[in-house]
């Protein structure tokens, strides 16, 4: 503030400064010329009386007086000259404007009229400034023009004075500066700065218990308006202390009351859960148990091998250990564990489940192709989440199906394929195992796309799906590092995406 206000003070003073100056320069320039204009009137009387243009050569005494006066008065060069005779040169002979005397001169003597002109150029006190002053008469004789006069007068003089000037001046801006800095923030110190220090402490001093008054004295009269705007608004908080301790309060028990509403509610969705889970479960190892049936079945006919039997008896007891991970995966939704994830390869996966659901009744009306085309198909997995996934979106597709109908029947096709993705935030290119399950059903309306991943949506009809199924893949290809997606249109069929992480050496 204080460097604010000295340059500002001494911005000012320079500027007063310089138009100072340049109004004294210009009357001293004036008053030269003024000068001028009286000595040429003295030389021409000189002139009339001795009409020294018509004998330049016989009138030495007047030509050695008018040197005199000329020298005396200051001038650097002087030039008389008669309309037909020739002309009288004083001052040095190498004078620069002498050209311009030349031609000054003529035009007054030609056009009977005073004249004044500036030449060459000196340093002044700012910038450039002219050098000479010429002025120029005519010499009149029975009203007629006969001769004219011209001088040089050097205003070196004037810009020396005013650079001496200008040295005294200087100091009076910096002491002027000084005191006036030093006044005008004393003032402003007293007048605004402490008393607003003042105003701070006190706020800073407040309690809310306090009856808080900003006091302003006498001399603070400038700061009264803003203490008595300030009291006022301490005055209305203090009236409404009291009415907003107690909203405060009916807020506190009303969020109370929430909180207990709440916890109603999520005990109420914990029961619904309760209900819907357990028919999930009986949906989840449906499918499983579908297939031991099936094998028992096939193990009732007469006509198989022992190799055949002893391999229905090996499935039917992996399904019926699946029937066991299956209900632990699905208790895992609400309590997740820790799983032993291994490099698994999918492409071996694929075609177990395959060979498991072909011989399945919900299979025979549909055609199941693999198109597994990728060269790397190994991921980090649990085994057995992973085949909960592409089981659970097989059975999916036959379900979707069998539910249109249809005579010619369906087709459902497992594909894999290489793509590279970028990481969120490390932005770091990585290769992904693209799996597709794409199947010809009867697709998923628009509005239900964004909920077919959410826990217990379904579109089945009653008792024959919760929505778990999804949802547990979801989360399941989510934990290895991969995502779900889906494509599906009414009437085209559905495609179900999966991109998985490929398994790297040594990765754990």
């Amino acid at each position: 503030m204080a460097i604010t206000i000295a340059t500002l003070l001494f911005v000012a003073m320079v500027l007063i400064d310089l138009v100072i100056v340049i109004t004294t320069q210009n009357e001293l320039i004036r008053a030269e010329v003024s000068r001028g204009d009286i000595l040429l009137a003295r030389l021409q009387d000189d002139l009339i009386a001795t009409c020294l243009w018509e004998n330049i050569g016989s009138h030495s005494a007047a030509k050695a007086r008018i040197m005199n006066m000329l020298s005396e008065a200051g001038v650097s060069c002087a030039l008389i000259m008669g309309r037909d005779s020739g002309q009288l040169y004083f001052g040095e002979r190498q004078c620069s404007t002498q050209k311009s005397l030349v031609t000054y001169t003529e035009q007054a003597v030609l056009s009977g009229k005073n004249s004044v002109h500036f030449s060459g150029k000196i340093w002044g006190v700012f910038w450039e400034q002219n050098r000479n002053v010429i002025i120029s008469l005519p010499v009149f004789q029975n009203n007629e023009a006969v001769a004219g006069a011209s001088i040089v007068l050097p205003l070196d003089g004037i810009y020396e004075r005013l650079r001496q000037s200008q040295k005294i001046f200087l100091i009076y801006i910096f002491i002027n500066t000084a005191i006036l800095a030093i006044t005008g923030i004393y003032r402003l110190y007293k007048v605004f700065f402490q008393p607003l220090a003042r105003l701070a402490k006190r706020a800073e001093e407040y309690g809310d218990d306090d009856e808080f008054i900003f006091t302003v004295r006498k001399e603070d009269n400038a700061l009264n308006t803003l203490s008595k705007a300030l009291n006022s608004m301490l005055r209305r908080i203090s009236e409404d202390r009291e009415k907003l301790r107690s909203t405060v309060m009916s807020l506190e028990r009303a969020n109370l009351e929430l909180k207990k509403a709440q916890e109603e509610i999520i005990r109420a969705e914990k029961l619904a859960s309760v209900g819907r889970l357990s028919a999930g479960i009986a949906h989840e190892i449906g499918n499983p148990i579908g297939i031991v049936m099936g094998y028992l079945e096939l193990l009732k006919q007469t006509d198989i091998s022992e190799t055949e039997k002893d391999e229905y008896i090996l499935r039917t007891e992996n399904e019926i250990e699946r029937i066991n991970t299956i209900i632990r995966q699905l208790l895992e939704i609400s309590r997740p564990s820790r799983t032993d994830p291994r490099a698994v390869e999918v492409h071996e996966l694929i075609d177990d489940i395959a060979d498991v659901l072909k011989v399945q009744p919900l299979m025979s009306n549909i055609d199941l192709e693999r198109c597994l085309s990728s060269k790397n198909d190994i991921v980090l997995a649990d085994p057995n989440q992973l085949r909960q996934v592409f089981l659970n979106l097989m059975i999916n597709a036959a379900d979707a199906i069998s539910s249109m109908k249809k005579d010619a029947g369906g087709k459902l096709i497992i594909t894999t394929e290489l793509e590279m993705d970028i990481e969120t935030g490390a932005q770091r290119r990585r290769s992904m195992l693209k799996i597709m399950f794409i199947d010809n059903g009867p697709g998923i309306p628009e509005e239900n796309i964004k909920n077919i991943f959410d826990p217990f949506f379904t579109t089945k009809e009653p008792g024959k799906g919760t929505g778990l199924g999804l949802s547990v893949s979801f989360m399941i290809v989510e934990g290895l590092g991969g995502k779900m997606t889906v494509n599906s249109e009414v009437g085209e069929g559905t495609t179900m995406i999966i991109y998985l992480p490929l398994y790297q050496s040594g990765q754990q």
